[in-house]
């Protein structure tokens, strides 16, 4: 049997230069393989064959990295508007459609609730939102508190279908069942009402509602 010969660490190939973009595809692997669940600093650095310390200077946690993840995953979205589209329908289409990237990973969704994602894509989805809105007169800081509130709202909506589709969530069921239960003299506006009327309707349904609720509101309150 031949013998064993050692490589020289000086005859290996050179790493690839780690960079914010190395790091977020990699964690896309991950992340696609694996799960959300999985997607940890250490195991983003096991990809890229180098120490957790190596990312730190990157990525300073788990929260920053999920941060970048979105933005990387935001590149599969439409985010562009021809002027043509009506406005409204636009921004129903885009904040349909970045719930739906969000609901295919629960863990990601829940830290959009309380991250903002960093990147070009993001910055490129405000862009949108703010095109739209404007082109509907809404004055600027109504805008801007406006695109907050959506997004907002796109991430709750987000996070709470994910763990449903997880099976981690509450059963509508267990709602109505807990509404119908209401107690005449300790809540007696409640124990009148049809609470059947909580739990109807369709997802998307529900979702056009509330955003054009929100819609109103931004159109028609100064800030």
């Amino acid at each position: 049997m031949a013998a064993h010969t050692p490589i020289s660490r000086r005859e290996r190939p050179a790493k690839p230069a780690l960079s914010r973009e190395a790091i977020v595809e990699a964690a896309r692997r991950v992340l696609e393989r694996e799960g959300a669940d999985k997607l940890t600093i250490r195991r983003v650095a096991d990809e890229l064959d180098t120490g957790p310390a190596s990312l730190y200077v990157y990525v300073k946690n788990v929260t920053v990295l999920h941060a970048l993840l979105i933005d990387g995953l935001l590149a599969d979205l439409d985010l562009m508007w021809d002027g043509v589209e009506p406005w409204r329908e636009r921004l129903h289409r885009a904040i349909t459609d970045y719930i739906g990237l969000l609901t295919e990973h629960a863990n990601l969704a829940r830290s959009a609730m309380f991250v903002w994602p960093d990147g070009p894509n993001y910055l490129s989805l405000i862009d949108l939102l703010l095109r739209l809105l404007e082109s509907a007169g809404v004055e600027a800081r109504a805008a801007a508190w406006g695109i907050d509130l959506l997004l907002q709202h796109a991430s709750t909506m987000a996070a709470e279908w994910a763990a449903r589709s997880a099976g981690t969530g509450q059963e509508i069921d267990e709602l109505a069942a807990t509404l119908a239960a209401a107690d005449l003299r300790r809540h007696p506006a409640l124990a009148a009402f049809d609470t059947e009327l909580f739990t109807q309707g369709t997802p998307e349904g529900r979702l056009r509602w509330a955003l054009d609720i929100l819609l109103e509101g931004i159109l028609h309150h100064r800030c």
